[in-house]
This record gives structure tokens, C-alpha cells and sequence, in this order.
């Protein structure tokens, strides 16, 4: 709301300046009326007429729309034309006090030093009007010195406190870029261990094709029904990996040490992983388990590893959970529910095991979600597509 009002001012700068004049331009109206009626022979310096008077104030006036863009510049075109007015005996009128009006803007917008040079400007002209046309008093220059005096600070003050909220600004908008950076940098580093693990996949799939290749060659003689499913299983160990250096296109690795060549866990490891999760869990499968490749077996496993894991960390005391996969459908759905403190649980500062959920499954054309339950507690829930091609 005030990030909008702000915008609109500095689009409408002109407009705004000319409205804060604009009371002290009907006070100047409002005394043409007196000024022309007392005449010549009241006043006690030069005197100019209706016409002269609203010359004179208007041009004192005037330079004021541009305060906000040059306010040194406003200040000394306005202080020139009050020092003619002296030299001309033109006595005081409510435009002169444009002079303070352009003090204000200078002490808001420029460095003390200029503010102060304006300010002892201000007061030099208070010494010069008050000889001339008051008698000089103590009192009446007292009181004129205090209201510019005022103003003064005034200015300083609105300055100061300018600063000070455009500093808040600037502080609030680095703190977003930085947020915007750490959340990039979590998602490249999740990605990068996604690469690496997929990685891994596709090597342990080439090992096995090299393997069964070897074997391949040495039985084509001997055992040419050997021979044939092992190039059977080179097939489709070479579709696999195929499949997943697919997905890996794109995906940064910036971790280049060495492979392990040793298989992820998948599907089959669940009933280990629902064992050592330290909180009771229940595992249930609908439907016929699906031959998926590694790799998003792979996906399956993190995701409920990440959600028991989080269960365990924010759930509270007494918690359980309920992993359920389905298989009926044309999608693998994965559900894993816990009735712990959901909604009340703050993740921990640094984690970033959601953002990991969603880039494993959208590698895969997946989709997760997460959320407090209704009930109480907390939700996973991700789908992920089952290949068309199964277990031959």
C-alpha cells in the first residue's frame, strides 16, 4: 500500500509540490484584496499596485514547483528576488514566504552544509527586512529566528527520517534478492544430487550391460540360449539407462568425484527403510506392483524417506505414520500421512527436503504436495507416471 503511494508520488512530483503551495498562494489572493484597498499612502515602502503585488508574488511563488528537483537552485532564485524586493523598498507580503518554504526543501534533500548556508541566508534576511521596515527589536528578531529556526530542523528532521526508511527499504529488498539467491542456490545443489544419484543409476545399468555382454561372447558357442537372454537383458538394461541419461540432460553435475557404481535403493528397499524410520509405520500397496525404472524407484524412495524423516523431526512426541502406494491407476500415487503437530511444525532453518521432493518428481513428470491435514497432522502426497512398457 505505501510502496504504491510512494511510487505514485515520485511519478506526480510536479503535481504534489504545486498542491503544498498552493494554501500559500490563496493566503496571497486573499491579501491582494487589503493590499490594494490600504493603497500608497499607508504603505510604508514602495508601492506596487494590485498588479505589481500578484507580478511579485507569483514570481516568488513559482520557482517552488521545482523545489524537489533543485532545491539549491529554488532557494537562491528565491533569496535573489527577496533581496530585490529590499533593495527596491517593497514591503513584506505572505509570498516572501516562499524563502522558508524553499529552506524546508533544501534542508530535506541536501547535505547539511548547504542547509546551513541556507539557513544563515534565511537569517540574513530576517536582519535586513526587520532594519528596515520593524525597527529592529530583540524580541521581533527572536521570534522570527526561532519559526526559521524551526523550519530548519524541520527539514533535518524529515531528512534524517527519509534516510533512515529508504534504508529500511533497501536493507527489506536486499534481504528478498538474497532470499530469492539461497532458494536458486538450494535448488541447484538439490539438482546437482539428483544428477548424482541418476548418475550412479546409469552407471550401475552400464556395468551390467558390460557384464552381460562379456558373459554374452564367452556362451555364444557353448550355450547359444544363455547367450540370448543375456542380450535380452543388455536390451532392456540399455533402455533403462538410455531412459535416465534422457532425464539427466540439462542437470548441472558439479560434484565430479568419483562413482561408486553400487545400485540406489528402490521399491524393494521400502520395508527396510519403514523398519529403521524410528517412529511406528505402517506400509500399504494397492494393486500390482509396477516394474519402474531405477531411477524412479529411486524418486519413490527419497520422497518417503524426506517425509518420515520430517514426521520424525516435527511430528512431536507419539507420532506414527501411514505410507500407502498405489498402483490401480495409470499413476503411481504415494501418500504418507503422520498425525503429529502438521501445521504447528516449523521446518528447520536451512532445509530445503520439499524443494527436493518436487524437483525428484518433476524430472519424471511427477507432481508433489504437501500440507497440514485437516484433522491434524501432515501430508505428502506425490504422483508419478508408470512406463507404458513393464516387465516383459
Amino acid at each position: 500500500m505505501f510502496g504504491k503511494v510512494r511510487a505514485w508520488s515520485r511519478r506526480h512530483g510536479r503535481l504534489l509540490d504545486a498542491l503544498r503551495v498552493a494554501p500559500l498562494a490563496l493566503v496571497c489572493a486573499w491579501y491582494s484584496v487589503p493590499y490594494a484597498a490600504i493603497g500608497a499612502s499607508v504603505s510604508h515602502g514602495t508601492y506596487l499596485g494590485p498588479v505589481g503585488y500578484t507580478l511579485l508574488s507569483v514570481t516568488l511563488l513559482l520557482p517552488l514547483l521545482w523545489r524537489s528537483d533543485r532545491p539549491k537552485t529554488v532557494f537562491a532564485v528565491i533569496a535573489l528576488l527577496c533581496f530585490g524586493q529590499w533593495l527596491a523598498d517593497v514591503e513584506l507580503m505572505p509570498a516572501d514566504f516562499a524563502v522558508l518554504v524553499a529552506l524546508y526543501a533544501l534542508s530535506v534533500r541536501e547535505r547539511f552544509g548547504w542547509a546551513l548556508a541556507g539557513a544563515l541566508v534565511a537569517e540574513l534576511g530576517v536582519v535586513l527586512a526587520l532594519s528596515r521596515w520593524e525597527n529592529l527589536s530583540l524580541s521581533t528578531f527572536f521570534s522570527f529566528s526561532i519559526f526559521g529556526g524551526t523550519v530548519f530542523l524541520a527539514g533535518l528532521y524529515s531528512r534524517t527520517r527519509r534516510r533512515y526508511v529508504e534504508g529500511l527499504e533497501e536493507r527489506a529488498e536486499r534481504a528478498e534478492r538474497e532470499r530469492d539467491q539461497r532458494a536458486k542456490m538450494a535448488a541447484a545443489a538439490e539438482r546437482t544430487r539428483i544428477a548424482r544419484e541418476l548418475h550412479d543409476v546409469v552407471a550401475h545399468n552400464v556395468s551390467v550391460i558390460v557384464v552381460q555382454a562379456d558373459g554374452a561372447a564367452y556362451a555364444l558357442d557353448s550355450d547359444p540360449e544363455l547367450a540370448r537372454r543375456a542380450v535380452r537383458t543388455i536390451s532392456k538394461t540399455g533402455r533403462d539407462a538410455l531412459a535416465e541419461m534422457r532425464r539427466l540432460v540439462g542437470v548441472l553435475r558439479q560434484d565430479e568425484s568419483g562413482p561408486d557404481y553400487l545400485p540406489q535403493p528402490g521399491l524393494a528397499q521400502l520395508d527396510d527403510l519403514v523398519r529403521g524410520a524410528g517412529l511406528p509405520v505402517e506400509l500399504r500397496v494397492s494393486g500390482a506392483p509396477a516394474e519402474l525404472p531405477e531411477g524412479e524407484q529411486l524418486t519413490v524412495y527419497r520422497i518417503v524417506q524426506e517425509a518420515l524423516t520430517n514426521a520424525l523431526k516435527h511430528g512431536g512426541p507419539g507420532v506414527s505414520a501411514v505410507v500407502e502406494l498405489d498402483y490401480t491407476g495409470p499413476e503411481l500415487l504415494l501418500r504418507v500421512t503422520d498425525n503429529g503437530r502438521g501445521a504447528a511444525a516449523r521446518p528447520a532453518p536451512g532445509g530445503h527436503g520439499l524443494v527436493g521432493m518436487r524437483e525428484r518428481a518433476g524430472m519424471y513428470g511427477g507432481a508433489v504436495t504437501t500440507g497440514p491435514r485437516a484433522g491434524g497432522g501432515y501430508e505428502v502426497a506425490a504422483r508419478l507416471p508408470v512406463p507404458a512398457v513393464r516387465a516383459a
